[in-house]
């Protein structure tokens, strides 16, 4: 009989707890045929990544994650977001029509877009169309009206839906709050999750852009399953566990 991987073990461990809310090391331990040593090593690693919650004796569901305000996550994980940015700009071709939602992580990336010609860009991130402006771009940006938030600098609702209907995009880049192998990628605002789906179903290639620190956490709004994602752009920081139970979805990922 074939050993279980670690990563494999854990994967199913994280879909046991996302199912059954709570979980002990005993449990789990009969249900694999491993001792507890090494449930305990498996449920550490889970805990680390943000998948679960250490309890008395198991583990459980972590709680649904929320977000600062979009100044605060600007100033998160710069380095990734600068990387990840880098690398979206090496997976978008002149003269293509882009969706980029609103997300620090995408307006991260504006300079690095603004450096490719010929670049059709709609987006409800009043900050990404400046900075695109700013950084010089030839882009021609569309930007989607609608109610104006104004923290995150972004139009929402049932009208930017609506305009988002009358455009078709080669590509959709979309941030997300949380993203996992089984759970694909959600968002902490429910009206940003529907601008985001409404972005993929008008495109015909979805890139999700998440760094290290979203693998394993949960937020209450999905956006995306994981078989709608072409292309996963993370960091470097990005666990191998991650990247290849992402990959074993049929996610291309680049980190």
């Amino acid at each position: 009989m074939t050993r279980m991987k670690p990563h494999e073990r854990q994967r199913l461990i994280d879909e046991k707890i996302r199912r059954e809310g709570e979980v002990t090391v005993e449990m789990l331990a009969d249900s694999f045929g491993v001792s507890t040593e090494t449930i305990r090593r498996d449920l550490a690693q889970l805990v680390e990544s943000g998948r679960a919650q250490k309890v008395h004796g198991g583990a459980k569901r972590p709680r649904l994650i929320t977000e600062g305000s979009f100044d605060e996550r600007l100033g998160t994980e710069a380095v990734a977001k600068t990387h990840i940015g880098r690398l979206l700009a090496q997976a978008v071709e002149p003269g293509e029509t882009l969706f980029v939602d609103t997300g620090s992580t995408t307006l991260a990336a504006a300079e690095f877009l603004a450096a490719i010609p010929g670049l059709t860009i709609v987006t409800n991130s009043t900050r990404m169309a400046e900075r695109l402006a700013k950084s010089g771009s030839d882009a021609a940006i569309f930007l989607l009206g609608g109610r104006y938030q104004g923290d995150n600098a972004e139009t929402v609702g049932p009208d930017t839906i609506r305009q988002i209907s009358a455009y078709s995009a080669d590509k959709a880049v979309i941030s997300v709050a949380a993203i996992s192998p089984d759970a694909g990628g959600w968002d902490a605002s429910y009206e940003e999750a529907q601008i985001a789906r409404a972005m993929i179903g008008n495109t015909h290639f979805l890139i999700v852009l998440a760094d290290s620190s979203k693998f394993g956490r949960q937020a209450a709004f999905k956006v995306c399953d994981p078989d709608e994602i072409d292309l996963l752009i993370s960091d470097s920081q990005a666990k191998a566990m991650d990247i290849t139970a992402m990959r074993e979805r049929g996610v291309e990922v680049w980190h």
